[in-house]
């Protein structure tokens, strides 16, 4: 009889998930997503799921919510080892986009994907994740990491955030009321925010194979240049949005200015925007040259300096940027709506 020997027993960290790891990660991440508690929270980080109470101030309250991530801008932060604001870029992605109905973020919960999970690379990215929670009002209340071997390169990661916000049924932004003759507001991004970074990364290859990349762009080191995060609009524009009465508000995100507007906009109605209102920072006019693309091209692929846009009555236009400068923000009066007619829904002319 022949007898066989026992196989070596296997842990759960020899085929490569350190449970250890991931404890390690969930206290270093505790104490950043205390700093984002707000009302409302009734458990967060550490449950199977996290619970929240709608604030009672809300009469009719209106649920909004809204995911995203940070595409290709990834690549970057791994090849420059650069995580500590791409958190950061997770939530205004998401967060932004709920304010455009009128809402008020609540809660945030983030996912974090990695082969090999690297605490102190994780703890950097969640920690910009907390971050752009604490500067929008919204609460860091759950998420997952998930450490995956054989899915990710080494020193790759993947996220994905999801926020949920409210508003007050009768004051939803819809842009129904949006007629011929309104403002349009254009707030100033911080750079190419976070769409757009696969022109971008071929914008650096081919200004590398020439030995033409910029030491600076607008002031600040090329690659801090490029990995400005997402501006966080919500505290302003809500204080805004309580003042005056906007009547839409625009995210410009992937499609940029072009195809952002309409989505905000009636059937009929076009926004003109005045070309040259609004600045192009030595940024933009890089990627504009390096990529060799005509005004059009460069309107429908990055924000081009305008990461936020208001839509209001042209009476009401000059006390709401009053208001927004005041906060912080840098407001440029970009355009005005017309019918459109023949025309495209943007024009910038």
């Amino acid at each position: 009889m022949t007898q066989t020997s026992s196989p070596t027993p296997l842990s759960y960290k020899d085929a490569g998930v350190d449970i250890v790891a991931g404890d390690a990660l969930v206290e270093r991440i505790k104490p950043l997503a205390k700093k984002t508690m707000r009302e409302g929270v009734l458990a967060g980080i550490g449950g199977f799921g996290a619970l929240f109470e709608v604030p009672k101030r809300y009469k009719e309250p209106v649920l909004v919510s809204g995911t995203d991530g940070v595409g290709t801008k990834l690549k970057l932060a791994f090849e420059w080892n650069m995580h500590d604001t791409v958190g950061i870029d997770l939530v205004a992605m998401s967060v932004n986009d709920v304010l455009v109905q009128g809402a008020e973020p609540l809660f945030f919960l983030d996912y974090f994907a990695c082969g090999k999970l690297d605490v102190d690379t994780a703890a950097a990215v969640i920690g910009g994740i907390a971050k752009g929670c604490e500067l929008s009002g919204c609460a860091l209340i759950g998420g997952e990491t998930a450490e995956m071997p054989g899915m990710y390169p080494a020193g790759e990661y993947d996220l994905a955030g999801f926020a949920v916000g409210a508003v007050e049924k009768s004051k939803i932004l819809t842009g129904a009321t949006v007629q011929p003759g309104d403002a349009v507001l254009g707030l100033a991004s911080y750079g190419v925010h976070s769409n757009g970074f696969s022109l971008v990364r071929k914008c650096i290859d081919r200004a590398e194979a020439a030995g033409t990349l910029p030491a600076t762009l607008d002031g600040k080191p090329f690659k801090q240049a490029i990995m400005e995060p997402t501006r966080l609009y919500v505290k302003n524009v809500l204080a805004a949005l309580a003042a005056h009465p906007i009547k839409a508000l625009a995210h410009i995100t992937g499609g940029g200015l072009l195809e952002n507007i309409p989505r905000v906009l009636p059937e009929g109605m076009a926004a003109h925007l005045n070309k040259g209102s609004w600045p192009q920072t030595e940024l933009f006019a890089w990627l504009q040259k390096t990529a060799g693309i005509d005004d059009i091209e460069m309107n429908r692929t990055f924000n081009n300096g305008i990461g936020m846009v208001v839509v209001i009555d042209a009476a009401s236009a000059s006390a709401c940027a009053d208001t927004l400068r005041a906060a912080g923000e840098t407001v440029y009066a970009i355009g005005t709506i017309a019918v459109a007619g023949d025309t495209p829904q943007v024009v910038v002319a």
